[in-house]
């Protein structure tokens, strides 16, 4: 019996690639790299703030990564102003939570975004206190894949692995929650596609959030 589920935030909970292209889009622009479609920024993220802006810039030709810090210093003060930039809940996410609660199981988010904008994103979209517990990139926390967050959350909530049930879209994700020894659920509306997840190891793909209610 499960008694919790975690929820990664980008590509699982919310729909929000379109806030991260519209900022790195802006940072790049600086310095006349970009743009980048939806689908190319859908492989930058999963991983933080430094990767994503590694990533974009390699893409866009600066291989050695000459304007990195600049650009890394410029996206994070552009995302702090548009987080919330077209930002929306997966269909059926809001239902899933709300059957969750009404089961009296709790719900936390491990998110690589930085943790303010994880917390912005996720009280605007579900309300104030609708989570247990909210995590996002944070200094001294290592970030996904290390399972140290999952274990924060555990400590938290007094419970051990086998009670939880981890959701994410990548195989950070999936590598997470296997590391934590948490069993571990690929979401396919999310950014990533079934080869990867499963090449991450997860026990289980679902296409649909409802359909996490029958795992728990």
């Amino acid at each position: 019996m499960k008694k919790a589920v975690i929820f990664d935030l980008d590509g699982t909970l919310s729909d929000s690639i379109a806030s991260i292209k519209y900022s790195c889009d802006k940072a790049l622009k600086t310095f006349c790299l970009g743009p980048f479609t939806e689908q190319q920024y859908k492989y930058f993220v999963g991983d933080g703030a430094e990767n994503l802006v590694r990533r974009a810039l390699i893409a866009g030709g600066d291989t050695y990564l000459a304007h990195f810090q600049e650009a890394l210093t410029l996206y994070r003060d552009i995302f702090r102003e548009n987080c919330m930039y077209h930002v929306k809940p997966y269909d059926g996410i809001p239902e899933l939570i709300a059957a969750l609660k009404k089961r009296g199981l709790k719900i936390a988010v491990l998110s690589n975004k930085p943790h303010a904008e994880t917390v912005n994103v996720i009280e605007t979209l579900f309300g104030k206190g609708c989570f247990d517990s909210i995590q996002g990139q944070r200094e001294n926390v290592a970030i996904k894949p290390s399972p140290e967050g999952v274990f924060l959350i555990l400590e938290e909530f007094g419970m051990t692995a086998e009670e939880i049930l981890y959701l994410g879209d990548t195989a950070t994700d999936m590598k997470t929650g296997k590391s934590a020894g948490a069993f571990t659920v690929g979401a396919l509306w999310g950014f990533r596609d079934a080869a990867e997840l499963q090449e991450g190891g997860a026990d289980v793909l679902v296409e649909h959030p409802r359909q996490v209610l029958g795992l728990l």
